[in-house]
């Protein structure tokens, strides 16, 4: 599991819904699963259908509704908010207060101000591979939600967990991965599989010395290739 909080937006409205005759309720989708994000600055992201799994299993304790991911709206634990998990993604609806700041976010919702919703999250784990068009891809595989909110500023894009996870799947800095990624060249690292050191399976000796020194020797090429790429 990832130590630091990530955040995305989701492609999707957020919605006055009825309650007992009023429109005091907001709601959308958070997070739809296996759809391709926009461009996170050299690779595109999307969400496995069960990333949320392991959060619906635990009746997602601990999720709260967060305007802008800081302002309470409402949580699971208090029934203020629910979160229904389809083959979509994840829906949520809260109960909005009876004050003036409640107020404020259903008008600008009403009025289509606050037109988007975001979601926060910890990844336990991740996948990388490429698009089919030969783009770098991260799939978000298991994870915990932390909050849904429905958001009027879609900046949440620091992505430097996801390439942190890559780094650490490629045996490389964090600072070489994030380098490929402003220029554009993760794909260097995601099409060559990496090196896979044999055990012995009780041949000789020197048949393992043999295996083990060729697959090294692979990976000090890929390894010279990529620092020679850097330095062009």
């Amino acid at each position: 599991m990832t130590d630091n909080l990530e955040r995305r937006l989701t492609r999707g409205a957020v919605e006055l819904r009825a309650a007992d005759g009023g429109t005091n309720r907001i709601g959308g989708y958070a997070a739809k699963f296996n759809k391709l994000s926009q461009n996170l600055g050299g690779f595109v992201e999307q969400i496995q259908r069960g990333f949320f799994d392991k959060s619906r299993d635990a009746a997602w304790s601990g999720v709260m509704a967060r305007y802008n991911h800081e302002l309470l709206l409402g949580t699971i634990a208090a029934g203020s908010l629910r979160i229904a998990l389809d083959e979509t993604g994840i829906d949520y609806e809260v109960d909005l207060l009876d004050d003036a700041t409640s107020e404020r976010v259903r008008k600008l919702v009403e009025r289509g101000d606050v037109s988007q919703s975001s979601f926060a999250f910890y990844t336990h784990e991740d996948d990388w591979a490429m698009t089919e068009q030969g783009f770098p891809m991260r799939t978000l595989v298991s994870g915990t939600l932390v909050d849904v909110a429905p958001v009027d500023q879609p900046a949440y894009l620091d992505t430097s967990t996801g390439l942190r996870s890559l780094a650490e799947k490629r045996d490389m800095s964090e600072t070489e991965v994030t380098e490929l990624a402003a220029r554009g060249e993760l794909s260097k690292i995601l099409t060559v599989a990496p090196v896979v050191i044999p055990l012995s399976d009780g041949g000789s000796d020197s048949e393992a010395r043999g295996e083990t020194g060729s697959a090294w020797e692979r990976l000090r090429v890929m390894r010279r290739a990529l620092e020679i790429e850097q330095a062009d």
